[in-house]
């Protein structure tokens, strides 16, 4: 049903999309979350979500095992249970109530082979055993905001010890002018991952406007030929960076450590107007 709901973390909101009789909005202080399609989970409304969804329909074929750094409304795993039958879902989400509401309102339980840690993504990684993943969302917010602590080097190399050797990290962030964050947390990843790539649509990745950009990461190669032609493609023509134009991005930025004086960017009032 649509309306407000209290979370563990404040209140949320459930909207119907008009255009789509299935399709339902999560969204929080304002703030879209999620977006779901009950009847068609390959129906991806956001494009930072498309963007993560080309990377994944690029890794080898057959079922994935999947960790998921955020849970929300749990649209990339809803996606992968569809077009990879068989693959394993576990979602680290902190906020207990939200995943309760997920379950009751937004069918969560259709959702073949998925398990929920309630926990904060730091506590929650630590319990995952070693070698498990074939695949990592990062995709973990406060409001607009990525947790700082989840974008360290020392949480990284938390999440390469779950990754299998030939795994695939994904982390959904978001930043504005400057892009002083994102070429922090590239710096970051790249230190860790010989293999990196950013998707951006071109005036996000140019810092003109605020925006969510998606890095791809992995000890293996990338796909990084087909990434860039299906990025391209979409509504957006998203732009793939990656090689000596990537550490250009990075111009020098320190990787984030623990206990860094770091400020996550915060969107301006008029984003989400």
């Amino acid at each position: 049903m649509p309306g407000q709901y209290p979370v563990t973390f404040g209140e949320v909101e459930l909207l119907r999309d008009l255009d789509r009789q299935d399709g339902w909005v999560l969204s929080k202080d304002g703030v879209p979350q999620s977006y779901v399609d009950l009847q068609d989970p390959t129906f991806l409304e956001f494009e930072y979500v498309r963007l993560m969804a080309d990377v994944i329909d690029l890794l080898d074929e057959g079922p994935l095992s999947c960790l998921h750094v955020g849970g929300g409304a749990c649209t990339i795993p809803r996606y992968v249970a569809t077009t990879r039958p068989g693959s394993r879902h576990i979602v680290i989400e902190p906020d207990g109530l939200l995943v309760n509401l997920v379950r009751e309102q937004l069918d969560l339980r259709s959702v073949p082979r998925l398990k929920v840690i309630v926990a904060g993504g730091r506590e929650g990684t630590a319990k995952i055993w070693d070698d498990s993943a074939d695949l990592v969302v990062l995709d973990a917010f406060m409001g607009a905001t990525m947790p700082v602590e989840l974008a360290t080097t020392e949480y990284l190399s938390d999440l390469t010890r779950v990754l299998r050797p030939s795994g695939t990290l994904l982390i959904n962030l978001a930043d504005g002018k400057g892009l002083a964050f994102a070429r922090r947390l590239l710096a970051t990843v790249t230190g860790t991952f010989g293999h990196v790539a950013l998707l951006a649509e071109p005036g996000v990745m140019r810092g003109r406007r605020f925006g969510n950009l998606i890095v791809a990461a992995s000890r293996t190669e990338l796909p990084l030929d087909l990434l860039t032609r299906r990025a391209a493609g979409g509504l957006t023509q998203a732009r793939c960076v990656h090689g000596g134009a990537l550490t250009n991005f990075i111009a020098g930025a320190a990787p984030i450590k623990d206990g860094d004086a770091v400020l996550a960017p915060v969107p301006p009032p008029a984003v989400f107007g």
